[in-house]
């Protein structure tokens, strides 16, 4: 018998690596979200920088190449490990900042977003971070390198206004591919090493395992929710802005004093249920109210926002329940897909991810121009609401625990993996038999003693 690790605390290294991923997220977003604040002041000092069209493209560009090639990095990772792809992903991302640094025109600015967004590693860093982690501690590092985004967004919004005025529009650009440099010694000497499954060819993974995951009923639902959430995120944004400063009224230059403090309290709030249910395996529970909350919150921007107070009160709610449902929805991507797919599963899960960036912010002005802010918020809740019916039906996974077994070094890793991926409740299995063990992930009712006879080569 090998007992488990104590299912309700994480280890030394899933703390580490959910930090150290967490800190490798903060480095690259942290020099994205400086741009956002500043760019649309800093373009007509680019030689067609006053089309606003133009303006837009080039703050979009970026998502539109994260959306195009996050399934082939994901692939990719699937392949040929992780960290091999993240690193390649850092140095392109870093290209394409040197690029729109040394830019004097709107063109070449674009491009330079263009090339950022080609460094697409989002999935290949949520499925490492699922690799160091085991399932039952899951949301819990997701939620972590949630939180890293969350904190840098809002520092942004602090201090890319000073850093403009210090170092300029290419001072910051410079920053960004630095940061990203600097993210790649944080993947190489910061995170764990990554499991023996992943560091060599994984594997081949093609048009038909990527056709299996676009058909699984599960991660649609997933996906669908990735993209209702970040539809209303986008759509929201559009009016909220001009909400606080018609209704709150609050300046746009003083905006980071409702954001910041709201963002940080979401954060503060969202880890007791986050616990909780993680303990008491209540995680489909959470995740459903996570969706009603967000009604609620669309449906009090509609009519009950006011003043200041009653919009930073629902911005509260919505990022409460924002940053559970960013937590929760990669975790169970992860733990619904094929063990040797998680990459390119995420991979889907982040172009469906992007794609409501782009549609949310294209819908929400459309909407905004025609019905105002309210038909905005309706609208939001209406999807929201769809998003709710659809995951009504979802199935949460079983829990999954950690076992490691004794293997014999001369054992054949490959064949026997295929034995032991047979055995019910067995759900993965990586062999290292070089080390003399195998690490298997078994749910509630594994057969151990079939285990046991496969690793003892008894039949």
């Amino acid at each position: 018998m090998h007992p488990p690790l104590s299912a309700g605390r994480m280890s030394a290294q899933e703390l580490h690596a959910g930090i150290a991923l967490g800190s490798l997220f903060a480095l690259r977003m942290l020099g994205l979200f400086l741009i956002l604040p500043v760019f649309a002041v800093h373009a007509p000092n680019l030689r067609g920088g006053d089309d606003l069209l133009l303006v837009g493209i080039a703050l979009g560009a970026y998502g539109l190449t994260q959306a195009v090639l996050q399934i082939p990095y994901g692939m990719a990772a699937d392949r040929h490990g992780r960290k091999r792809v993240i690193v390649f992903g850092l140095l392109v991302f870093a290209a394409g900042s040197f690029l729109a640094a040394a830019a004097q025109d709107i063109w070449l600015t674009i491009l330079g977003r263009c090339i950022q967004g080609a460094g697409a590693i989002a999935a290949a860093v949520m499925a490492l971070a699922a690799d160091l982690t085991r399932e039952e501690h899951r949301t819990k590092t997701m939620a972590i390198i949630g939180a890293s985004i969350g904190l840098v967004f809002a520092l942004s919004l602090v201090a890319a206004p000073a850093l403009y005025r210090a170092i300029g529009m290419a001072g910051i650009f410079v920053l960004t591919g630095g940061l990203a440099l600097a993210g790649i010694w944080v993947i190489l000497k910061g995170v764990p090493p990554e499991p023996a499954a992943h560091a060599e060819h994984g594997a081949d993974l093609g048009a038909a395992a990527l056709g299996a995951l676009l058909r699984d009923a599960e991660l649609l639902r997933l996906n669908f929710g990735i993209l209702v959430l970040h539809s209303v995120q986008m759509a929201m944004f559009v009016v909220v802005p001009l909400l606080l400063v018609e209704r709150g009224g609050l300046p746009v230059d003083e905006h980071w004093k409702a954001y910041l403090p709201v963002v940080l309290a979401s954060f503060v709030l969202m880890v007791p249920p986050l616990l909780a249910a993680e303990r008491h395996g209540r995680s489909r529970r959470l995740f459903l109210g996570s969706i009603a909350l967000l009604v609620a919150v669309e449906l009090g921007l509609t009519w009950w926002a006011t003043g200041l107070l009653t919009i930073v009160t629902w911005l509260l709610g919505f990022f409460v329940a924002f940053n559970l449902l960013e937590a929760a929805i990669p975790s169970l991507v992860t733990r619904v897909a094929p063990p040797r797919a998680k990459a390119t599963a995420l991979a889907v899960y982040n172009t469906t991810q992007a794609f409501g960036l782009f549609a949310g912010g294209a819908l929400g002005g459309w909407m905004a121009k025609h019905f105002g802010a309210e038909g905005v918020f309706l609208g939001a809740a209406a999807l929201t609401l769809a998003w709710a019916i659809v995951a009504a039906g979802m199935r949460v996974p079983p829990p999954v625990a950690t076992r490691t077994v004794a293997v014999s070094p001369a054992v054949d890793p490959e064949e026997l993996r295929r034995q032991l991926v047979s055995v019910p409740g067995v759900r993965d299995a990586v062999v290292v038999p070089e080390q003399g063990v195998a690490h298997l992930k078994v749910m509630p009712g594994w057969d151990e003693s079939r285990v046991m006879k496969l690793v003892e080569g008894r039949t």
